[in-house]
C-alpha cells in the first residue's frame, strides 16, 4: 500500500484553498440532472453521506465509517482517509423513502459508474453485479421494494487497478510516472427514476447532415410492439416530425439543417414518446447537433479533417480529468463546465479526454458551448515493448476490454462533440489493433477512428497519430488516405509554487522559470505546428494539457484551477492565428 500522508495532505491543502474561493460546494449533491441526453421530470439523487466500511476479500463489512458520495474512496472530499488495497473491499449502506407520487410506476436505481466491481442489494435482495468502471447500470427495483416506509441500499465494491487486467486508464496503486492515482468505489452520481412499466430505456441518435435528417432507435421496456414519435424544435419551433417501430431505426427529417461547430454549436431539442396501444405510455426529452465528421483532400492534396464537408484543423489540449480533492471526480457541475469554458477562452476548438471516460454532464458542456472531442478508450494490463509493438491478452483481459469498449462507444454516442475514437494509447494494453479500430467502425460509422495515438500505428482507421515533445519534429510518410495528427506534444512546464500539489518533477516536459518564457516557449510550438499544417499537411494537434495532474506542472492551468499561467487572451490570440491561417487554406478547395 502507498504512503498515505502525503496523498492527503497535498490534496488537502489545495481542497481547502478550493473550498475557499467558493468552487467546491459542499452542499451540492447533484443538483443537475445526471443523464441530459434522455431526461424525465421526476428522479432523486441519492449522492451524499452514506455509511461505509473495509474488509478484507469480498465480504460485507461493518459498517464503522462514514463517506461522501459520490467522491472515490481515496478522495479527500470522501472523507474516509483511506486508501483502497487491492486485496480490499468497500460496503457502502445508505436508506431513503420513495416519494407518494412515484405509486404505481416502476423504480429504477441508475449508477452512473463505479470503480470496479459492484455487487448491489436492496432490503437484503440480491439486484445484481456489474463490472466496469466507466459506464452507467441501472437495477429495477420495485419487486425489492417494502411497502412503505425507509428503503436499504447497500453496495459492495473491489478495484484491483493495476493489479489485475481490467480498463483502468492511468490509475496506479503504487504511482509512477506517468501514472496517477487510483480512485475506487463510487465515482459517479447514484440516482433513482420513476417510470411506467412500458417505457423508453436508451435511445440512439446519428445525424446524418447531407440528408437534412436525424436517424433514431428507441428502445423499450414492456410491450415490445409499442410505437414512437419524436418530435424536433429549434428555439421552442417545431421541424420535424416522424413515427418509428421501437428497436428499429426511423428517419426524422430536420429541414434546412443548421450545423452545429465549435463557432456555432446549435443544438435541437428532442422529445420521444413511446405509444401502447394507441396512448402515450411514456415521454423523455433529449437534444441533438446536426454535424458530420469525415476526411477528405484538401486544396494541397493532402488528407484534411473535415467538419460538416469543410476542411477544419482541429489544435486541441489533453484534458485527464483529475481532481485534487476528488481525484477522478469534479467538485460539482460547475467545475466540469468552467473546464470546458476555460479550453473555449484560450482559443482551442478541441479537447481530448485522455484514457478516462467522464460523467455525461461533461460532454453536454462540450456540446452546449461547443468544442470538439477525441475520446479515448481506457487502457488496461499490459504495455507493449517495443520489439513486440502488441501484446497478448487472455480471453478474460480482451473479452472485458472489448465489453466496456462498446459501453463507451454506444453510451457516450448521443454527443456531437465526440468526433473521434482512440481505442489505444502509445501501447497501453494494445493488441489486436487492426481488428478492434474495425470493431468501433462498425460500431459507429458515423465518426472517426484512430487506431493508435502515438507509438504503434498499424495504417488501420481514418487518422494516423504521433506524439513528439515538445515537438513537432518531422511528419510521417504520407499513405494518401488517413490524416495525420500530432496527438500530443508541447509538455511546457512552470511551477507556480503555492498551487502546487507536492513535489513537481519534469520528466518529458520542458522546464520554463516564467510566465514570459512559457509565452516564448508556446509561442515556438505554434509556429512549427502551422509550418507543419502548410508544407506538410498536418491536419490537427493536441497539446498537453489543460491543467498540472499531481506532480506534472505542465498545464495551461495550475492543478486546483485557481491560477492560468498565461493570460488567455495571449493564447487566444496565438491559437487563431493558427486557425484562420488554416481556413484560408481551406477557402482554396
Amino acid at each position: 500500500m502507498r504512503p498515505l500522508l502525503p496523498i492527503l495532505l497535498a490534496a488537502m491543502v489545495l481542497t481547502l484553498r478550493a473550498t475557499e474561493s467558493g468552487q467546491v460546494d459542499l452542499q451540492n449533491d447533484a443538483t443537475e440532472y445526471p443523464r441530459p441526453t434522455l431526461t424525465r421530470p421526476d428522479w432523486l439523487s441519492l449522492n451524499g453521506t452514506w455509511e461505509c466500511g473495509f474488509s478484507r476479500g469480498t465480504n460485507q463489512a461493518v459498517f464503522t465509517n462514514q463517506i461522501r458520495v459520490p467522491f472515490p474512496v481515496e478522495s479527500s472530499l470522501a472523507g474516509t482517509k483511506h486508501v483502497m488495497s487491492e486485496l480490499e473491499s468497500v460496503s457502502y449502506r445508505r436508506t431513503f423513502t420513495i416519494p407518494p407520487a412515484w405509486q404505481g410506476r416502476q423504480v429504477w436505481l441508475h449508477f452512473e459508474a463505479v470503480d470496479w466491481a459492484a455487487r448491489v442489494w436492496l432490503n437484503g435482495k440480491p439486484l445484481g453485479t456489474h463490472q466496469g468502471g466507466y459506464d452507467r447500470f441501472s437495477f429495477n427495483l420495485t419487486a425489492a421494494l417494502n411497502p412503505s416506509g425507509q428503503q436499504e441500499l447497500t453496495v459492495l465494491v473491489t478495484d484491483p487497478t493495476d493489479a489485475g487486467t481490467e480498463p483502468r486508464g492511468k490509475q496506479m496503486l503504487h504511482p509512477r510516472l506517468p501514472f496517477l492515482h487510483s480512485a475506487s468505489g463510487i465515482w459517479q452520481t447514484v440516482w433513482l427514476e420513476p417510470a411506467p412499466a412500458t417505457s423508453i430505456e436508451s435511445i440512439r441518435l446519428i445525424p446524418d447532415l447531407d440528408a437534412s435528417a436525424l436517424q433514431l432507435v428507441v428502445n423499450g421496456r414492456g410491450n415490445t410492439n409499442a410505437t414512437a414519435e419524436a418530435v424536433a424544435y429549434a428555439a421552442g419551433q417545431e421541424v420535424g416530425r416522424a413515427k418509428g417501430a421501437v428497436g428499429s431505426s426511423f428517419s426524422l427529417p430536420v429541414p434546412k439543417a443548421r450545423p452545429w461547430s465549435p463557432e456555432d454549436p446549435f443544438l435541437y431539442d428532442l422529445k420521444i414518446t413511446l405509444f401502447e396501444n394507441g396512448q402515450p405510455a411514456d415521454t423523455v426529452g433529449s437534444y441533438f447537433g446536426m454535424r458530420k465528421i469525415s476526411v477528405g483532400k484538401g486544396a494541397d492534396g493532402y488528407p484534411r479533417l473535415c467538419l460538416n464537408n469543410h476542411p477544419q484543423f482541429e489544435l486541441g489540449v489533453l484534458d485527464q480529468g483529475y481532481w485534487p480533492e476528488g481525484i477522478y471526480t469534479a467538485p460539482n457541475d460547475e467545475a466540469l463546465r468552467s473546464d470546458i469554458a476555460t479550453v473555449k477562452r484560450l482559443g482551442f476548438n478541441l479537447c481530448r479526454k485522455h484514457v478516462k471516460v467522464e460523467p455525461e454532464r461533461w460532454y453536454y458542456w462540450c456540446d452546449k458551448l461547443g468544442v470538439l472531442v477525441w475520446q479515448d478508450m481506457p487502457n488496461g494490463d499490459l504495455t507493449a515493448t517495443l520489439k513486440e509493438q502488441e501484446i497478448k491478452r487472455t480471453p478474460r483481459s480482451a473479452g472485458q476490454f472489448e465489453t466496456e469498449l462498446r459501453r463507451m462507444v454506444i453510451g457516450r454516442g448521443n454527443h456531437p462533440c465526440i468526433v473521434l475514437w482512440i481505442p489505444f494509447n502509445q501501447g497501453w494494453g494494445q493488441y489486436d489493433t487492426v481488428r478492434i479500430t474495425k470493431l468501433i467502425k462498425a460500431l459507429d460509422p458515423s465518426r472517426l477512428v484512430m487506431d493508435a495515438s502515438g507509438w504503434y500505428d498499424f495504417g488501420a482507421g481514418d487518422v494516423r497519430s504521433l506524439h513528439q515533445y515538445p515537438g513537432p519534429a518531422k511528419p510521417p510518410p504520407p499513405d494518401g488516405q488517413r490524416a495525420w495528427v500530432v496527438g500530443e506534444c508541447g509538455a511546457l512546464g512552470l511551477v507556480i509554487p503555492e498551487h502546487s500539489w507536492g513535489i513537481m518533477t519534469f520528466w518529458n516536459i520542458t522546464a520554463f522559470d516564467s510566465a514570459e518564457a512559457l509565452g516564448a516557449g508556446y509561442d515556438s510550438l505554434l509556429a512549427r505546428l502551422q509550418e507543419q499544417k502548410e508544407k506538410h499537411g498536418l491536419a490537427a494537434a493536441v497539446v498537453t494539457e489543460l491543467t498540472d495532474v499531481e506532480t506534472e506542472p505542465d498545464g495551461f492551468l495550475t492543478y486546483d484551477r485557481q491560477v492560468l499561467k498565461l493570460p488567455a487572451g495571449r493564447v487566444r490570440a496565438a491559437n487563431q492565428k493558427v486557425l484562420a491561417a488554416t481556413i484560408q487554406t481551406a477557402a482554396r478547395n
